[in-house]
């Protein structure tokens, strides 16, 4: 691996408020590079499911309960340090694209390194319950963009006129702090979602992908799409969201993929995994994972029976498992495939305290190897 990785980890987003400090402090502990949170309106649990059985971490309460990104990374900035806080991700959806402009910009203001706005096209989840529209969300990311990066640069008036979005005489003077400009990263996976990346985006923020080579041929796209800009391809990050297990074995840490909460990440994988594998998807051949995911619209006996139904290729797939080395040689391999910023997501620590305070273990394992 010739080049080193960053680190980061997700900072929690739910009550109590006390958690999401902590993580903070563990993120500056273990000497991370960035902390972030998230924006949802809801989560991936059902509440059906949601009880200790499942997790240890369900002690009462509504998996369902989030908080203001906004105003919890508010909240967390003057403790920040040298961390950089990204949300991961919003959307153009539930929020205009000025509004989104003016809150990184105001938070570049109280952070000491330039806070990582992260966006996406949505989940249905967080939008069609609420009577949002979800149709053409690409596009008005597209447009959200390209607004956003003129907010951050405008000085007086602009104009604005695209499909989505139409802003006659916008204004928005309101400047980052100097040297510190927001960095958009887009959450791409499809073709035009990446070439989107290329031409505006300061980094790519992708869920985790099944393999180094599919990551690779997603940052070439991209490549070719900022040099078709007129754009440097190293302005772009080569970021990913890593959900793993680590166990004290490789076989412990694969008996934890049959763990029910993990399970249940197997079962929110796009249909395209399962039939990669063979295997036809319960929720039908076009769902496309946890963007048209909506957990309330599923029975709990519905979802139990889903998840025996799961494949094992599909979990094995769905992470990297296995003993901190595994782990360590799946990032080696991604970063040799371009990747140089990991935001580590222990699900593992889903499984018992104990495992949580593994995983920990991991990642300041990890980074001391590869950071």
């Amino acid at each position: 691996m010739a080049e080193r990785l960053s680190f980061g980890i997700g900072v929690g987003s739910q009550p109590p408020a006390s958690a999401s400090r902590w993580m903070l402090r563990l993120a500056k502990g273990l000497r991370l590079d960035s902390a972030w949170v998230v924006d949802h309106f809801m989560g991936w649990f059902p509440a059906g499911l949601w009880n200790r059985r499942f997790t240890w971490l369900a002690r009462g309460g509504s998996p369902h309960a989030f908080f203001d990104p906004q105003a919890l990374m508010g909240r967390l900035a003057p403790h920040a340090g040298r961390l950089q806080l990204g949300i991961g991700v919003t959307e153009a959806l539930r929020r205009h694209p000025v509004s989104i402009a003016q809150f990184a910009m105001t938070l570049s203001h109280f952070t000491a390194r330039p806070p990582i706005l992260g966006l996406g096209a949505g989940e249905r989840e967080n939008v069609e319950p609420y009577g949002l529209p979800f149709d053409r969300p690409v596009g008005r990311l597209e447009e959200a963009v390209r607004i956003i990066r003129t907010c951050f640069t405008s000085d007086g008036p602009f104009e604005f006129r695209g499909e989505h979005f139409s802003m006659p005489d916008a204004l928005m003077d309101l400047a980052p702090k100097e040297g510190n400009t927001p960095e958009i990263w887009v959450a791409a996976h499809g073709p035009r979602m990446l070439r989107i990346t290329g031409q505006y985006a300061d980094g790519w923020y992708p869920v985790y992908t099944a393999t180094p080579d599919a990551y690779a041929a997603g940052l070439r796209e991209i490549h070719a799409a900022a040099a078709r800009a007129g754009r440097p391809p190293s302005d772009i990050t080569p970021a990913l969201q890593m959900p793993f297990v680590v166990g004290r074995s490789r076989d412990a840490a694969r008996r934890m993929l049959d763990h029910p909460a993990i399970r249940y990440l197997g079962l929110i994988t796009p249909a395209s995994a399962w039939s990669a594998v063979g295997a036809e998807h319960p929720f039908g051949p076009s769902f496309r994972g946890v963007v048209d995911f909506v957990p309330h619209r599923h029975g709990a006996v519905e979802l139990r029976e889903a998840l025996e139904g799961v494949p094992d290729a599909v979990m094995e797939r769905s992470a990297a498992w296995g003993t901190v080395d595994d782990v360590a040689e799946v990032l080696g391999d991604f970063a040799d495939a371009g990747l140089r910023h990991v935001v580590l997501t222990p699900v593992s620590g889903l499984v018992s305290r104990r495992e949580a305070v593994r995983a920990v273990g991991a990642i300041r394992t990890l980074r001391r190897r590869l950071g």
